[in-house]
């Protein structure tokens, strides 16, 4: 009876998390390119929505002076950031989330990187001209948003990014 006990609870522990995208980090320097199309400086907010490993907001904290928050669903991700940050010696800069991406208040952000699905980041449009401020950056890796054209496109590698700014609300 211990036995059965110990498996379920164990079953329990590292059950997956549901999510909507497959971890698949970003290259280094695809994640430069990102906050340098961005245009990222020391007094931006950067908020990486499925931050992984945090590699984006810890780049934006070291080479740009920036603060930032990661928010990713996986707690084994978070943990990961944590400890990436921790390595890079930047915790007082940054802060990473477990958590929904769509429950997320991202009112403070200037910047907010994205390496989602398309249709993540078609749900996530509405919710992010809703928050953001206008005059707030949105870069993407490899995804676009529709019919929302972006206003650049560049291209590092094989990878695609696009660049928006959040427009006046009307």
């Amino acid at each position: 009876m211990i036995l059965c006990a110990t498996v379920f609870v164990s079953a329990q522990v590292t059950r997956p998390v549901q999510k909507d995208v497959p971890y698949v980090p970003t290259s280094q320097k695809v994640v430069e390119a990102m906050l340098d199309l961005a245009n990222v400086q020391g007094n931006d907010v950067v908020y990486d929505l499925g931050c992984g490993d945090g590699r984006i907001v810890i780049t934006a904290a070291k080479k740009h002076g920036a603060t930032g928050t990661g928010v990713d669903i996986d707690p084994v991700r978070i943990e990961e950031a944590n400890e990436n940050a921790r390595k890079a010696n930047v915790t007082d800069k940054v802060k990473f989330v477990e958590g929904n991406l769509f429950e997320m208040d991202l009112s403070d952000a200037t910047v907010v990187t994205l390496y989602l699905l398309p249709s993540v980041n078609m749900k996530l449009r509405p919710q992010l001209l809703e928050q953001l401020k206008p005059g707030t950056r949105i870069v993407s890796h490899a995804f676009d948003m529709g019919d929302w054209e972006p206003e650049k496109t560049i291209k590092v590698d094989n990878s695609t990014i696009y660049y928006w700014t959040v427009p006046q609300k009307k």
